[in-house]
């Protein structure tokens, strides 16, 4: 594509998206309570269709686990589903099954969440199901017994098995030295194995309480609806004190750490992580949307300079991305990965190179007006487009409220990347693209190992 026609694609992309950024920024009717035993509820109209998602969030997840203890959050997960004072196993998933309703659950670092999709009027048996587990789950020996090993296989299966993944979780622990992230939220295999079912009834009477809880409520109902029914069905249960739980914040400088890794994989590659601020850390939020463009901007698909310059230019990797979650309740990782072109004959340290080639590119040189205007767009495109789902809706509200930021933060964001200047994007690389907040992994096969061999 010529510069003529990369212009005139990127004026299109920005002239398409300016109206959906101005819509997106018209904030949909919202509405935020407390019951009085605080339980925070929070419901946003989106009558497009007679639908609603019901999502009950809990803030605990792996970083608030201790070591010997690791994985209770994902366990516990699992367990909300054999059983509560009213239901027996598998009973809630199945009448949830019959009405049409799309049902699961999710653990991260920082919370577990439950959520329903279902016909707006059947909105209060979501309700009723996940209040009778919350008040009363049963946590049967024998469940759990069976369970937890359905849970070591999803550890072989997911990560021990799968060395992209196993590879991913030993460069976390090691790029999280002072944090819980470096817990992987599946456990370690050997805190799963004496794991106990007393453990759990401990870890859910601790963290499992109305006061501790969000209820997320999107699509077709309005505030008066919900607050009844969840006064009804949540209203009578107790609150009960909860441990203070400090933001997983990590060493701002801990140091240049490396890991070489031998694991079952064919071809070499690397993974880059700087140690940065989130969203609910950053003393300057400005830097925060600032990475998040710099990820972009390194990796925006086709156009972006990872693929652009070190693949398709000099051919130097067949595979390079990065990627940066600022919305976490502690501090944050970019990351870049790369794999080399081993066609080519290039190898790890090249890709090193190359990548501090890119890092330093940032810090000499702000990107043109052209350039971050084009990034821009498509990042604020692509928030459009997935906050059009009233699951996507009703995730980022969750995720805002529970990592302990504002959902008011959701509506104001495309604003917030409009306001970031190619001297914050420098400004950004220059402070946290250093080696003294750089890990490094190098993921090579086994047959390396053992023939000595270095790519």
């Amino acid at each position: 594509m010529n510069r003529l026609a990369r212009r005139c694609a990127g004026l299109l992309l920005t002239a398409l998206c300016a109206p959906l950024a101005l819509h997106a920024a018209e904030s949909q009717p919202t509405h935020e309570f407390k019951l009085a035993n605080g339980l925070k509820v929070i419901v946003r109209e989106d009558h497009r269709a007679p639908v609603v998602v019901s999502q009950l969030w809990y803030k605990v997840g792996s970083s608030y686990e201790t070591p010997g203890q690791t994985g209770l959050s994902h366990a516990l997960e699992h367990m909300m589903f054999k059983g509560s004072r009213k239901l027996g196993p598998g009973e809630a998933s199945r009448i949830l099954r019959e009405l049409g309703a799309e049902e699961n659950a999710f653990t991260s670092d920082d919370y577990t969440a439950y959520y329903q999709v279902l016909s707006r009027d059947r909105l209060a048996v979501a309700f009723e199901l996940e209040a009778d587990r919350l008040a009363s789950l049963k946590l049967p020996a024998d469940e759990f017994a069976r369970e937890i090993e359905v849970i070591k296989e999803e550890r072989r299966l997911r990560t021990d098995d799968k060395p992209s993944a196993l590879a991913y979780e030993r460069f976390k622990a090691m790029a999280y030295p002072a944090s819980g992230y470096h817990t992987p939220t599946i456990g370690w295999m050997a805190d799963l194995e004496r794991m106990s079912v007393e453990e759990l009834r401990a870890w859910y009477q601790t963290w499992y309480v109305p006061n501790n809880a969000t209820l997320v409520v999107v699509g077709d109902v309005g505030k008066d609806e919900v607050q009844q029914l969840a006064e009804h069905y949540f209203g009578a249960i107790p609150q009960r004190p909860v441990p203070a739980a400090k933001p997983p914040r990590e060493l701002a400088e801990p140091g240049e750490r490396r890991i070489k890794l031998h694991v079952k994989t064919q071809l070499p590659s690397l993974l880059y992580g700087f140690n940065v601020p989130g969203l609910a850390t950053a003393k300057d939020v400005r830097e925060v949307h600032a990475l998040r463009l710099i990820s972009a901007l390194l990796d925006g698909g086709y156009s972006g300079r990872l693929p652009t310059r070190l693949e398709r230019g000099e051919e130097l990797v067949s595979g390079a991305s990065s990627w940066y979650d600022a919305f976490v309740r502690g501090d944050s990782l970019f990351i870049l990965s790369a794999t080399p072109n081993v066609q080519k004959g290039k190898t790890l340290e090249q890709v090193e190179a190359g990548l501090w080639r890119q890092l330093d590119d940032l810090k000499r040189n702000p990107p043109s007006a052209e350039e971050l205007q084009r990034v821009r767009a498509q990042v604020i495109a692509g928030l459009v487009y997935e906050r059009d789902s009233i699951t996507s809706q009703a995730t980022t509200i969750g995720e805002l409220e529970t990592v302990g930021l504002s959902w008011t933060l959701m509506d104001q964001d495309l604003a917030a990347l409009e306001a970031v200047t190619a001297a914050d994007i420098q400004k950004a690389a220059q402070t946290y693209f250093t080696r003294s907040r750089l890990s490094v992994a190098r993921v090579l096969p086994e047959q390396a190992a053992i023939e000595g061999t270095q790519p």
